[in-house]
């Protein structure tokens, strides 16, 4: 089963999504992307964002707080599974912002999860965090270098 028409669908929808907080906020937009008991896990918040209404609030809150200068998403990879009905989509994401007087570079991965309602695709599930500490990082932490 051929599903490129079917990837390329989802990728447009996940940068369509996007771009309703990235290049200016379009609440009804972006609600349309939601499904009604959508979750979200991301860096800021304590526990989980739960139900359409928690996952907009979270994404009205930073863009009422930054100022996006940019956004770039790449590498996009697409899952499709239980008949074409649902799918999983992980890309990376570079965003530049800017929060009070500070601006800011994050790096980042996203792994959303989508289901098919009718014609269109909704996140059900969101998960996204900067990029890990680099493993020499790592590696200082775990074995630090003797002091003098």
């Amino acid at each position: 089963m051929d599903t490129t028409a079917q990837t390329e669908t989802i990728v447009d929808t996940i940068k369509s999504m996007n771009r309703c907080w990235t290049a200016g906020w379009d609440e009804p937009a972006f609600r349309q992307y939601i499904h009604p008991d959508a979750v979200a896990i991301v860096p800021t918040t304590p526990g989980r964002l739960e139900g359409q209404d928690a996952y907009v609030a979270g994404w009205r809150a930073f863009v009422e707080a930054a100022v996006i200068h940019e956004w770039r998403e790449t590498d996009h990879r697409v899952r499709i599974y239980s008949g074409g009905k649902s799918a999983v989509v992980t890309y990376l994401f570079t965003i530049t912002f800017v929060t009070g007087v500070q601006k800011q570079t994050m790096q980042g991965r996203d792994m959303v999860f989508l289901v098919k309602s009718g014609r269109k695709w909704q996140v059900v599930a969101d998960q996204f965090s900067p990029d890990p500490i680099h493993p020499e990082v790592i590696s200082g932490i775990k074995n630090p270098a003797p002091s003098a």
